[in-house]
């Protein structure tokens, strides 16, 4: 499904120079492939050395892959890093937006993986890519040798629902915008100004999608055999992350669980702990 994701012609133009920038400022070198899929082309940014084991980044909504670039040098030093721009989403894929209520994202993922010639890898991604991921693992457990996921959807209660439409009604005061965007991303004002920013700007500009995210049932996460690690914010906004911790805990009981108490549903400064959990 095509749909008009940005408000308008201008805002998009703004928006998409704005990842230009932080694309030419990526910590490490890269190419920057287009990959024809079935849902339209599909943007990736590679990194890493030529032979290491590949390892798919997927990044959450209203979001692309610039979201990477602290974590990016410390992962591409072992693996060759895939990180894909999410169709649907800000950033330079196709703007169609694939029903979630089907194996329509699944089969994208496959022409992604396939026009890459990736036969399996590592997945690492957070909140609507850690959905995709999972979705992905459990319909293609033999393409995912690894999952580290941030705050996934499709686990715990979505708490989304009333917090997006304030969000979206507020869009008319700046000022309005950078509070609800703090309080729905658990970002500080200080610590995050760069973040912030761009996710003031993204939403000034971006329709995100609006619905919810299915829930896995127990079974299909009982029945992923994969090394699994799920890193949740104990103030995660968005979702009820003691209840993915939880539900992660007992389905999948050799994975393994972090929640951090005093984290949101940004989650910063995992790139080490990821790096160890991929190499193990």
């Amino acid at each position: 499904m095509m749909t008009m994701i940005y408000k308008s012609e201008a805002g998009e133009r703004e928006l998409l120079e704005h990842y230009r920038q932080a694309l030419e400022a990526w910590p490490v070198p890269a190419e920057q492939l287009r990959v024809p899929t079935r849902q339209g082309e599909t943007f990736v940014l590679v990194s890493g050395p030529h032979d290491a084991p590949p390892l798919v980044l997927l990044h959450g909504s209203g979001a692309n892959a610039s979201m990477w670039r602290g974590d990016v040098a410390t992962w591409s030093q072992n693996f060759r890093t895939y990180a894909v721009d999410l169709v649907g989403e800000p950033g330079l894929s196709a703007p169609s937006r694939p029903a979630l209520d089907s194996d329509a994202v699944a089969l994208w993922l496959d022409d992604v993986l396939e026009g890459l010639g990736i036969i399996d890898a590592a997945f690492v991604a957070t909140s609507l890519g850690g959905w995709t991921a999972l979705d992905y693992a459990i319909r293609r457990p033999e393409r995912v040798t690894r999952l580290a996921l941030m705050c996934p959807g499709g686990v715990g209660r979505q708490k989304i629902g009333w917090m997006l439409k304030a969000l979206l009604t507020r869009l008319f005061r700046r000022g309005g915008l950078r509070e609800s965007a703090m309080a729905i991303a658990g970002l500080d004002g200080d610590r995050h100004q760069q973040a912030l920013d761009t996710v003031v700007l993204t939403f000034t500009h971006f329709n995100p999608r609006r619905e919810r995210l299915p829930v896995f049932p127990d079974e299909a996460l009982r029945a992923l055999t994969m090394h699994v690690l799920v890193i949740v914010g104990g103030r995660d906004a968005m979702f009820d992350s003691h209840q993915t911790a939880r539900r992660v805990r007992e389905c999948i009981p050799h994975a393994t669980v972090h929640l951090l108490p005093e984290v949101g549903h940004a989650v910063f400064g995992q790139a080490e702990p990821i790096a160890a959990f991929l190499r193990a």
